[in-house]
């Protein structure tokens, strides 16, 4: 079996080119992934073909990502709008990424809306490989009728439903004809020195010879092809087919690649699994592509023993199917095969970097409608995250809710309804509190006596404290100058402790962070004073010095470096101030031609609209990564606004 996918952004037509293409020679046979990722099953020259339909969002990325993990080839379906070519970005970054040989599609040449040339220019902008013209359109007025192929020079007339009828080059496309097949011809002659040889001496060469110069270069991943069509009427999908038989490599050469990079023994590169998902009254199902023969139910893969092997299109298991190499199979009561994962007999490999998804950039708290679902639910998500990377799962630092951190709106819209319908459990959803802290502006001193008679023992003690601000990020510090034995030294890490316990809720009800104490002088008694008694007297006292010494707000900023295609750069700086960050610059990002990374001190309760304006500005493409970088201060009505709500009731920072 040969395996491609398809990808590219919604609105694309991909579910229709993959639809057309399988029934081209027949019926094909399809299979859905709650995640959205399609399966279709096929025959075409007499061959098996699977094709992986990707979802489109971006916010489905990381599963278009592992299907490329799987796939031979891949076609990348995009727009006929020169402007929307920024929107196939993120899909020309991953599939250079993980090196996998790429047709480009442009789909809906029937309603053209700019220039082809201006669509590959465009596209060329974020694609590290040549975008090499395979055909060119031809037009009858405004409308674009057929097609020419620039190896065979042959030009063909679109069929509504039928096959594209063969014609004369019309006069009208001959010119442009001629200098799109030099162009085709010169950057192929860069990969051949015979053609380059035939190129100099101006001989014509055979098409037999181009078509399998094109075919060497696609395997061997130095150009990325580009072909046109309207899959909705059929137009251009037995040419694309055929690209993608006679072109795209074998399963071997996956195995190379996947070995290669994964640094594992090729011999032993079983196999590799590439989609996971939870069924009700199922459990885990495992999508794997068979690397090598030898697989079926019971046999050793991954260190332990395949479960039941399924048909992908019924469902149904048999011990007697035995994937062949190159096979894509379902497998149930295989939970012990991470997802994506290279799979050796005995051993599970990680995948590649390049799977890696984006940073998760929408966070909300998950609130279970009933103390039984509670119970389930933080063991339902770890389930979840399993099957879905582009999910991270965390605990809220103050309440310790869970704290889900998904792609966007639609990506966890798709967790509430998995969550509800496959395990039962459901959620609400509510924007989790920033982490706010409390410090002092001004130095204090304080005298603090603590005694109690209370029958029999009592307690003593006396302590003198001073307590003064700390420079910023340097936290809680504890020093003493006590001289005389005023105050015992196995009293002293009691005054401390005690200190520290101050520190937990101050004045504003928040925890007290960049605060020095120093114990310098005291009392204590010889019967009543006990590490208790200092340790109460300590917290105590430094209470009261807190609640003088004019306590400040703290909220967190972090250091954000966000991803976006260069077009939209200049929009940041703006996003940025409105949310009052702080700009820090921005570089090219050499890992992605037409990218930079933007760098920003965001204040924390800003993320979330920094993720919504991000979304609004690049239209769903730009994301970002943070880490916690300090605490700054807050003061006037936004401060104001921060205390009372912390001194309502049920409301936790």
């Amino acid at each position: 079996m040969r395996c491609f996918t398809v990808l590219g952004p919604s609105q694309t037509g991909k579910s229709t080119v993959v639809e057309k293409l399988g029934s081209l020679e027949g019926a094909p046979r399809k299979s859905s992934s709650p995640y959205g990722l399609n399966l279709t099953e096929f025959t075409f020259g007499n061959e098996a073909w699977c094709a992986l339909d990707a979802p489109g969002p971006n916010e489905a990325l990381a599963h278009a990502q592992h299907a490329l993990l799987a796939s031979d080839a891949c076609i990348l379906c995009v727009s006929s709008a020169p402007e929307e070519a920024v929107l196939a970005a993120p899909y020309l970054r991953v599939i250079e990424a993980s090196e996998t040989p790429c047709i480009l599609f442009v789909n809906r040449m029937d309603e053209p809306r700019g220039r082809l040339r201006d669509v590959i220019a465009a596209l060329q902008d974020y694609a590290n490989h040549t975008l090499l013209l395979r055909q060119i359109p031809i037009r009858e007025g405004d409308r674009i009728i057929g097609s020419c192929d620039l190896i065979s020079e042959r030009a063909w007339r679109y069929r509504e439903g039928q096959t594209s009828a063969l014609i004369a080059i019309p006069e009208s496309a001959a010119e442009r004809e001629h200098e799109a097949r030099s162009a085709l011809l010169e950057h192929l002659s860069e990969f051949d020195d015979w053609l380059l040889e035939e190129l100099i001496e101006d001989r014509e060469p055979p098409s037999d010879a181009l078509y399998a110069i094109s075919s060497r270069v696609l395997r061997e991943n130095r150009i990325i092809p580009v072909l046109i069509g309207a899959a909705s009427h059929g137009n251009g999908m037995m040419r694309l087919m055929k690209a993608l038989r006679h072109e795209a490599p074998p399963v071997g050469v996956l195995r190379q690649r996947l070995a290669r990079a994964g640094s594992v023994d090729e011999n032993k590169l079983t196999a590799v699994s590439f989609h996971a998902y939870h069924r009700q009254n199922v459990g885990k199902t495992v999508l794997v592509r068979a690397l090598g023969e030898g697989l079926r139910q019971g046999a050793s893969l991954g260190g332990s023993s395949l479960g039941a092997v399924q048909n992908l299109a019924n469902g149904r298991s048999s011990s007697a199917v035995v994937p062949a190499s190159g096979d894509v199979f379902a497998t149930v009561k295989s939970d012990h095969l991470p997802v994506p994962s290279l799979l050796t007999s005995d051993a599970v490999v990680a995948p590649p970097e390049w799977t890696e998804p984006p940073t998760p950039m929408l966070e909300r708290i998950l609130v279970p409608g009933s103390e039984r679902d509670e119970n389930k639910l933080s063991e339902t998500l770890a389930k979840l995250s399993e099957t879905d990377r582009g999910l991270t799962v965390l605990q809220e630092e103050s309440t310790g809710a869970q704290l889900v951190c998904a792609q966007g709106p639609v990506h966890l819209r798709d967790l509430c309804r998995t969550l509800s319908d496959v395990f039962h459990i459901h959620v609400t959803d509510r924007t989790p509190s920033p982490i706010y802290r409390e410090t002092i502006a001004k130095p204090s001193e304080v005298h603090y006596r603590h005694r109690k008679q209370t029958g029999g023992a009592g307690q003593f003690a006396d302590v003198k404290l001073s307590i003064r601000p700390n420079e910023r990020g340097r936290g809680f510090t504890f020093s003493e100058t006590v001289k005389g034995g005023v105050v015992p030294r196995n009293y002293i890490p009691a005054v401390e402790a005690g200190a520290r316990e101050a520190m937990e809720k101050g004045p504003l009800g928040f925890q007290v962070i960049d605060v020095g104490v120093t114990l310098y002088d005291g009392q204590y008694h010889a019967v009543d004073s006990s590490e208790h008694a200092f340790r109460t007297a300590s917290k105590m006292g430094v209470r009261q010095a807190l609640s003088e010494g004019s306590a400040v707000l703290m909220q967190p900023v972090f250091r954000s470096e966000i991803h976006i295609p260069s077009i939209y750069s200049g929009s940041l700086v703006q996003i940025v101030s409105a949310l009052k960050g702080q700009v820090l610059g921005f570089d090219r990002d050499e890992t992605a031609k037409g990218w930079d990374i933007f760098r920003a001190l965001i204040p924390g309760s800003a993320l979330d609209d920094l993720a919504r304006a991000l979304r609004s500005a690049t239209q769903g493409i730009g994301y970002f990564s943070k880490t916690f970088d300090h605490f700054e201060e807050l003061y006037g009505k936004e401060a104001d606004a921060i205390v009372r709500a912390r001194e309502e009731p049920g409301v936790a920072h």
